[in-house]
């Protein structure tokens, strides 16, 4: 298939605020000169003030922003806060509510008696095989109308836009085997030495096909918290060292459960009329993505945990928070769209 080049993504200014403490940060980049003593006391008690800090706009728009100091992926974000140290101890409360949440909530599969990677490896494969029923994926393949198709491209946007970026923060945690094999997917996913074919890029001449608008940050004002969140568990094991293990699990479970998925996907597109322009970049992680579940298994995550075994339970549990977390903001949308809802934010419209 030979395509025009896909275009590097644009930058989107900062979104709106969805709180106290959204509200504080949101000043705070605004004011590189205004005292930020004091966010962390706001983060504490917008903590306090939720009753699951994973679905609260607040605090997921919080830290979104905050990780977004160190993408540099919104507009006029000011160096000079990255590393404010009142920042990343707001930054350090939220994280800390964030990460409890999903250890308590999330059931991880018991470690094999022996971390090899074959075992490891096993057991990645048998925790992400494809289960029966209802599935937003099936949905966008079937039923899904244009406009429902809009509304899944805007979500998908807060992530693909950025794809790969999360866990390219682990690259000079690993050593040996597990960096090799994680270096394998992440020159594929950067588009092996060819800009045109970077795979955020392609997703932007996805969402350009659709109508849609391709700045990243486009459509955080219209995603609701569970969505930030899918991006944010991302960003907060990517950016602690003591979670490389998680975000490992994270990537295997990722390569594993997106083959199958984004056929569906191809097919939904094709099914009302999209043409290729639009579907390259679900047909390319039909046949891509196949070959990194086994590099994610068994070279990476495996090799992984053989070579550090402390780092399995923490493997493992990256691995269910991949599939729990994204099950949630796919669940979202589908009751949404059963409902004849929306599943944007009040508000807000999928029309181009």
């Amino acid at each position: 298939m030979t395509l025009p080049a896909a275009a590097e993504p644009r930058i989107h200014p900062r979104p709106a605020a969805r709180g106290p403490l959204s509200a504080a940060i949101l000043e705070l980049l605004a004011d590189p000169a205004q005292d930020a003593a004091g966010v962390a006391a706001r983060a504490a008690a917008a903590v306090d003030a939720a009753d699951d800090v994973v679905r609260d706009d607040d605090v997921q728009l919080s830290l979104f922003l905050l990780y977004a100091l160190h993408y540099g992926s919104l507009g006029g974000l000011p160096d000079a806060r990255e590393w404010d140290p009142h920042l990343l101890a707001a930054r350090h409360v939220l994280e800390a509510a964030f990460e409890a949440r999903l250890r308590a909530e999330i059931d991880v599969p018991e470690a094999p008696d022996e971390p090899g990677a074959d075992a490891v490896a096993r057991l990645l494969f048998s925790l992400t095989a494809p289960t029966p029923g209802p599935s937003l994926a099936r949905h966008v393949a079937k039923k899904a109308s244009v406009e429902q198709l809009r509304e899944f491209l805007m979500h998908r946007s807060i992530y693909t836009l950025r794809e790969a970026d999360p866990h390219s923060w682990v690259i000079p945690r690993l050593t040996g085997r597990a960096k090799a094999a994680l270096m394998e997917i992440q020159f594929d996913e950067y588009g092996s030495g060819d800009a045109g074919r970077a795979h955020a890029g392609i997703f932007a001449q996805t969402m350009r096909g659709a109508g849609l608008d391709d700045t990243y940050g486009a459509y955080v004002d219209a995603v609701p918290a569970v969505t930030l969140a899918s991006l944010n568990m991302m960003s907060m094991f990517g950016l602690n060292r003591r979670l490389r293990g998680a975000i490992v699990g994270h990537l295997a479970a990722f390569e594993m459960t997106s083959s199958i998925p984004n056929k569906h996907y191809a097919d939904g597109f094709r099914r009302v009329g999209f043409g290729a322009d639009v579907t390259w970049y679900f047909d390319e992680h039909v046949e891509a993505d196949a070959v990194h579940e086994q590099i994610a298994g068994r070279d990476l995550a495996g090799a992984l945990a053989e070579d550090e075994p402390d780092l399995l339970p923490d493997i493992l549990f990256g691995a269910a928070a991949c599939l729990a977390v994204d099950g949630w903001a796919g669940d979202h949308i589908l009751q949404a769209w059963q409902e004849g809802r929306s599943a944007l934010r009040e508000g807000f419209v999928a029309s181009p």
